[in-house]
């Protein structure tokens, strides 16, 4: 039995849970978010927790009891807490701006860049770290990913946008003769 699918999940108060049967809807006091609904997974409600069960042990099933638990989780959370990451500007001349829903970056090239920010996420810039907040997980992640891949860090400087967790292996320069 998977480890992870078999833990229920705890519902805080303010949370609601609506079971279709494609979709899991999740309501919080941030806003609500939907989650695809596996067609061999069988969630129910028992109390203040969401329970998952399989129907077999076959290898499907087992991958996406996990996974749908996951999933919804990472939903309870964002919408009570909500999710958050961080992104690193390095470079001399680098910048970001965030101007309502669009974040303008300044990476080097001969114009800025203008990045239109998907519905849900909010951009926040201090100096040179750039915070994109969000309720839905994989939307953030994705955003994240996008502005990231405007300037990936490279080996020899360090330059670019990384995220700020990230380690960059630095390569040794061409040696003098």
């Amino acid at each position: 039995m998977s480890r992870i699918g078999k833990q229920p999940i705890e519902l805080t108060k303010g949370v609601q849970v609506t079971i279709g049967d494609t979709h899991v809807d999740v309501k919080g006091p941030k806003g609500s978010v939907k989650v695809l609904r596996h067609r061999l997974i069988d969630v129910k409600q028992d109390g203040g927790q969401l329970v998952f069960e399989r129907p077999n042990e076959s290898r499907v099933a087992r991958a996406a009891h996990g996974l749908m638990r996951a999933l919804t989780q990472n939903a309870v959370t964002g919408v009570t807490k909500g999710w958050e990451r961080q992104l690193e500007i390095n470079g001399v001349g680098y910048r970001a701006e965030a101007k309502g829903k669009q974040l303008v970056m300044q990476l080097g090239y001969s114009h800025p860049i203008e990045f239109q920010l998907p519905a849900g996420i909010e951009a926040a810039v201090d100096k040179n770290i750039i915070t994109l907040k969000g309720i839905d997980r994989e939307a953030l992640g994705a955003a994240a990913a996008k502005v990231r891949s405007f300037r990936p860090p490279e080996p020899y400087k360090g330059k670019g946008i990384k995220y700020v967790d990230e380690q960059i292996v630095r390569k040794v320069g061409k040696a003098a003769g």
